[in-house]
């Protein structure tokens, strides 16, 4: 009889799980960004959220996928922090206070 090793597809832990940051109370008054990497037609859906939110939130302000650094997406861990700290520090230097990411069909 063949012996067989088995590894599940679901893999292993490789990072701990910290606390989600505080949502917004409200989006009247704040700054969101937007984050996009290129994929799933972010071009369309952006615009349709951005006018839904302004009609529900007049005084919101957006910053636009387009004024953040542009990166396609990686599956190389260190280099998908790398752009996670860039982009945060983006936001951050533009005074967002939340970012819409992850969007798409």
């Amino acid at each position: 009889m063949q012996k067989l090793d088995v590894v599940s597809p679901a893999g292993v832990a490789v990072v701990e799980r910290t606390a989600l940051a505080p949502r917004l109370t409200t989006l009247d008054g704040k700054t969101i960004g937007e984050v996009w990497n290129g994929d799933f037609k972010g071009d369309v859906t952006f615009p349709l959220i951005r006018d839904a939110l302004a009609r529900r939130y007049p005084r919101l302000k957006i910053v636009r996928y387009t004024e953040f650094p542009h990166h396609h997406g990686s599956d190389d861990p260190a280099k998908q922090r790398e752009r996670a700290r860039s982009i945060a520090a983006s936001a951050k230097a533009k005074g967002c206070d939340a970012l819409i990411s992850g969007n798409g069909a």
